[in-house]
């Protein structure tokens, strides 16, 4: 592959350099201070301001590779820009309407969903009229495991009853969430991988509750609407409300995760760059012992092995990004799951190092270490566990001496 970015990505890499510095970061602080006063799971004000000016800079639905209602980028051109978005995880992914779960969703959408739903849901979403949820994770089984999903969407006429409970369905709680893809089993005498399928579910459906939102490490996400429990009792959707056909749901869902990992693994390269460079920051300003903890050889040690961990990581989420472009999602698979398994674990140890250097307080609001810390890990759940990637991983390695 050639490592050299081409001049349109040059382009869009320093408008969205620009971007970051005289809107994004400056707006940080402000929006910590508005989801502090305003409603809960609320969006900041800020944010609306943010994406006015994206898209009047045309820094909008940046994610939408391959596809003429995005910019049409490649997945390579693609990849630095959600790296530099990563570095505010919390305000720039969403400035740019490039913030899960909704990419993914509608990813799904302009994949898989007919003309109506397109127009019903898929317009208003790439506009950010409205926001989304993904229902797949259950509480009562290792959804690591698809075939374990009890949710039941049973055919009654011409309707689908829709009976379960979700968790982990992030943005659920946002006020501007109005339609939840769900994924549950529509035929349990099926294949394994033809028993799933997915249903458009609006979020004012009856039978629809909301139960509570979920924490990791006691943060709620609240400004991207949380991570929500919620609870599906006779809930009636027409039949039309079927995404592709029926049984389709896996295959749905493995077409929406590829790209979904790839791209919280260019964000989180970002991540571990904003962390470096905090680190350094302070190593550099603050004294301990007579001399300033930059001199400190395990604080060197720390920032050079950061260094090594984020360029090889980079280089291999590239060439992932790469295979996609050339052969498909497909023929990246293996790729996939091992930026996967690597990149957050890569994040979370950067963040750890960056965390110490910054002693108590990094463990403090004062600073987004911490945040960012609680996304590394609990993105190695996330698209699937490490375990069960390092398994298929392995097996394929297996398969070529077997």
């Amino acid at each position: 592959m050639d490592f050299e970015y081409d001049q349109k990505t040059l382009e869009l890499k320093a408008k969205l350099e620009a971007f970051m510095t005289d809107f994004v970061y400056p707006a940080e602080p402000i929006a910590h201070a508005q989801v502090l006063d305003g409603r809960p799971f609320e969006r900041p004000a800020v944010m609306a301001e943010l994406q006015a000016e994206a898209r009047k800079q045309g820094l909008w639905n940046l994610f939408l590779t391959h596809d003429d209602r995005g910019p049409g980028l490649t997945n390579v051109q693609y990849a630095p820009l959600a790296e530099i978005t990563g570095r505010s995880p919390q305000l720039a992914p969403e400035a740019l309407n490039c913030s899960a779960p909704d990419t993914g969703n509608m990813e799904v959408l302009a994949m898989f969903g007919n003309d109506e739903q397109q127009a019903q849901w898929l317009d208003p979403l790439l506009s950010a009229k409205i926001r989304s949820a993904f229902c797949m994770t259950e509480p009562r089984v290792a959804s690591s495991d698809a075939r374990n999903i009890e949710l039941q969407i049973r055919r009654e006429g011409d309707e689908y009853v829709i009976n379960g409970r979700k968790w982990w369905s992030t943005g659920a709680m946002s006020p501007s969430c109005e339609i939840f893809i769900v994924m549950g089993e529509t035929n349990s005498e099926a294949p394994p991988g033809q028993r799933q399928s997915m249903a458009l579910v609006p979020r004012n459906t009856p039978g629809v509750t909301v139960m509570r939102p979920m924490t990791v490490f006691g943060y709620d996400d609240g400004a991207h609407g949380g991570h929500e429990e919620v609870d599906f009792d006779s809930v009636r959707v027409p039949v039309s409300n079927l995404i592709g056909e029926e049984g389709g749901g896996f295959a749905i869902a493995q077409a929406r995760l590829g790209p979904g990992r790839i791209h919280h693994c260019m964000r989180m390269i970002g991540m571990a760059e904003r962390a470096v460079q905090m680190m350094c920051e302070r190593a550099l300003a603050r004294e301990a012992f007579g001399k300033p903890i930059a001199d400190q050889g395990v604080v060197r040690h720390w920032i050079a092995q950061s260094r090594v961990r984020i360029e090889s990581t980079r280089l291999l989420v590239l060439k992932t990004a790469w295979l996609m472009d050339t052969v498909g999602n497909k023929g990246a698979h293996t790729e996939i799951q091992a930026i996967k398994i690597l990149t957050p674990s890569m994040t979370e140890w950067v963040l750890d190092k960056a965390i110490q250097v910054h002693g108590a307080g990094g463990l403090s609001q004062d600073f987004p270490l911490a945040a960012f810390f609680a996304g590394a890990r609990g993105l190695r759940f996330a698209d699937g566990p490490d375990e069960v990637h390092e398994a298929s991983l392995a097996r394929r390695e297996l398969r070529s001496y077997a």
